[in-house]
């Protein structure tokens, strides 16, 4: 079977190069990580974030101000509680990809290391 021809990747320019560098670095926190799995339930307030990811309020409270400054949480008040859900729903796909890729690599590294 001939390999799938993938169209041309559009140019893309400097400062959006900038931008998507600063969107990574966000998703580089293990600790925010944490937070967007536990939202892939569905919303979650902060006190259950607390619960959910075993991180203290202000940590918690900290990491949704870096997700929603990047646009990827969003946050309505719901009384005294402020509500969190996932706004940008490629984050779930971005995440279920890279899991899966880094599962894959490392079954085909221990079935290469002799494990099952």
């Amino acid at each position: 079977m001939p390999p799938s021809k993938k169209s041309p990747v559009p140019p893309v320019s400097d400062e959006a190069l900038v931008l998507i560098a600063s969107w990574f670095r966000t998703l580089a926190e293990p600790s925010r990580l944490k937070i967007l799995r536990a939202l892939e339930s569905g919303e979650q307030n902060i006190s259950q974030l607390v619960a959910t990811t075993g991180l203290t309020q202000a940590n918690v409270s900290r990491h949704v101000q870096s997700l929603a400054d990047a646009g990827m949480v969003g946050r309505r008040r719901e009384g005294l509680s402020v509500i969190c859900f996932i706004s940008d729903p490629t984050i779930r796909d971005l995440c279920e990809t890279v899991c899966r890729n880094l599962q894959q690599r490392l079954a085909t590294k221990a079935r290469s290391l002799g494990h099952p």
